[in-house]
């Protein structure tokens, strides 16, 4: 195989097959303190998995509560809007459930 053959993946790929958006990957990367790209992987894993949906909703509510904790009510707002995409997008497990 010569390497023109090769393929790289872009970030902006990786992020379209991960089944998230940027801004559920960041508030993963947030909650774990790690880097985007290492968040993309824990949160498609993750959808992979039963128990997937309802920890990504935990992990989300968490930021929420630091970011209330913190007085930063912006970034609450903009988390709670993740979370009802969220929500949305995977209505497997709704809020309340």
């Amino acid at each position: 195989m010569c390497s023109s053959d090769l393929i790289m993946l872009t970030y902006e790929d990786c992020v379209e097959l991960s089944g998230l958006t940027n801004e559920e990957i960041e508030a993963i990367a947030e909650h774990e303190h790690v880097p985007n790209i290492v968040a993309l992987e824990l949160g498609h894993y993750l959808l992979e998995t039963e128990a997937g949906v309802p920890a990504i909703k935990e992990i989300i509510l968490d930021d929420i509560h630091e970011a209330e904790a913190c007085g930063n009510l912006v970034q609450s707002a903009k988390l709670k809007l993740v979370l009802q995409h969220f929500v949305s997008q995977h209505p497997y497990h709704e809020v309340g459930q």
